[in-house]
């Protein structure tokens, strides 16, 4: 895998951990992509770890802010919480991430930034590309138009074998005509 670092430098592999702080001074970037089978928090909510997340993430400063920007992009395959098949979810984000120190500096930026709380002086660049694709991933992702969603809840609870029960409620509706 070669990964692009600043102007034109290659390098053989990402970096476990950055200075964002230094990076933003300096006006790297790092673009490229990353197995999704190393970010180990996104496993637990896919059901294929294969494929890759691709990125551009540009460090530089806007006024005092330390800022990061660009773009993430993966095919995530997860369970659809309706009929429990796979799901083909396309994430294509762009990211604008201010570096803060504390809640507090997050609390006075502009709304147009997310904060990247930054509590030592590095941070795994890896993270910073899986907290972008958890934040993409919905709570309860469903295809759009699931076969299971149309069942009736009643059809769905019952097998082959399972005589339809009476309505307990049908007695009721007798009573109001």
């Amino acid at each position: 895998m070669v990964y692009r670092y600043h102007s034109r430098i290659m390098v053989e592999h990402l970096p476990e951990r950055i200075d964002p702080l230094a990076l933003a001074e300096k006006r790297r970037q790092f673009k490229g992509s990353l197995p999704l089978s190393q970010l180990v928090r996104l496993q637990e909510v896919l059901l294929n770890p294969d494929g890759l997340v691709r990125f551009e993430l540009k460090f530089g400063k806007v006024g005092k802010l330390s800022m990061v920007t660009g773009y993430v992009e993966a095919e995530l395959e997860l369970q659809c919480q309706c009929c429990l098949g796979p799901i083909a979810w396309l994430v294509s984000n762009q990211v604008k991430l201010a570096v803060v120190s504390s809640i507090d500096e997050a609390d006075l930026l502009p709304e147009s930034c997310d904060p990247l709380l930054l509590e030592e002086e590095t941070i795994s660049l890896a993270d910073i590309l899986q907290e972008e694709l958890l934040l993409a991933i919905p709570s309860i992702p469903q295809h759009g138009q699931c076969d299971a969603s149309a069942a009736p809840r009643e059809e769905l609870a019952q097998t082959p074998d399972t005589p339809k029960r009476p309505n307990p409620f049908a007695v009721l509706a007798e009573m109001k005509k």
